[in-house]
C-alpha cells in the first residue's frame, strides 16, 4: 500500500510542476507578444499562445479577480506559483505522511 501512496504522491508532485511550467510559459510567452518580439502571425507562435492561453487563464482567473493589475503589472502568476510551491513543498508531504501513517497502524 506504501508503494501506491508514494506513486500518487509522485503524480500529484508531477501535477503541481507542470501547473508551474505552464505558468511560466505563459507569462514568458505573454511578454515577448507584447514587446512585439515574436510575431503572432506565426502559426506556430499563435497556437502556442492560444493553447497557453486556454491552460494557464482558468488557473490565473481567482488570482486576477483578487488582484488588481498594478501599472499594467500582472502579479497572479507570481501568486499563483507561490501558492503551488507552497503546497507541493509542505502540504503533499505532509499529507502523505499522515496517509503513510494511517496505512503504518495495525488495528
Amino acid at each position: 500500500m506504501n508503494a501506491i501512496l508514494d506513486f500518487v504522491q509522485y503524480l500529484v508532485d508531477f501535477a503541481l510542476e507542470v501547473v508551474i511550467w505552464i505558468v511560466i510559459a505563459y507569462a514568458v510567452l505573454s511578454w515577448l507578444v507584447a514587446f512585439n518580439v515574436v510575431n503572432m502571425r506565426n502559426r506556430f507562435i499563435y497556437q502556442a499562445t492560444r493553447v497557453l492561453d486556454s491552460l494557464a487563464r482558468p488557473l490565473l482567473a481567482p488570482f486576477k479577480r483578487l488582484i488588481p493589475s498594478m501599472g499594467g503589472m500582472d502579479f497572479s502568476p507570481i501568486i499563483l506559483m507561490v501558492i503551488v510551491i507552497g503546497v507541493e513543498r509542505y502540504l503533499v508531504p505532509a499529507f502523505f505522511g499522515w496517509l503513510h501513517g494511517l496505512v503504518g497502524v495495525s488495528i
